[in-house]
């Protein structure tokens, strides 16, 4: 039994949005700004906002995902773990979760982009099924990077959410 087992998966709350921060800027060489995510509460039928939670009783945010819902596709635009909180299949749980609540409001399928250098991220998604189907040329900046594109089609994204 490891701490993922601890895990609780709860819709982020504005009152998360620091310890969110605090996460996202430990992550990411060009983070996410406040405002970006707090603009994401204004759009409630098309973001979907889940945090992992280490301590539900004192609401620790370890772990969130971002993701948009359009028409029927799930896009993933944003997912970090806390560096201590890593390696420990969280960010798993978070992308299965958000997978089978897109699943349940009509998504089929799901894509995202991902640094080429990321291979970490790259494996998570491989794993869960998702295939890379192009590349973006000089997607990120700082550093300037290529991205690749993963995608999860119908079949596997209603196997894996139907399983969840």
């Amino acid at each position: 039994m490891g701490k993922e087992d601890a895990i609780t998966i709860d819709t982020m709350k504005k009152d998360d949005i620091d310890q969110v921060m605090s996460i996202e800027q430990e992550s990411f060489s060009m983070p996410w700004s406040k405002n970006l995510f707090l603009s994401e509460f204004r759009s409630p039928s098309v973001s979907l906002l889940l945090v992992a939670l280490s301590d539900a009783s004192v609401r620790r945010v370890c772990a969130y995902i971002v993701c948009w819902l359009v028409a029927d596709e799930l896009h993933i635009l944003n997912l970090a773990v806390d560096p201590s909180a890593r390696r420990q299949g969280i960010a798993r749980k978070l992308v299965i979760a958000a997978l089978k609540r897109a699943y349940q409001k009509g998504a089929k399928r799901a894509f995202l982009e991902v640094r080429t250098s990321n291979a970490a991220a790259q494996q998570l998604y491989s794993d869960l099924g998702f295939s890379g189907t192009a590349v973006r040329k000089g997607y990120y900046d700082t550093p300037l990077e290529d991205a690749v594109v993963m995608t999860l089609e119908q079949g596997a994204f209603d196997s894996l959410a139907k399983a969840a």
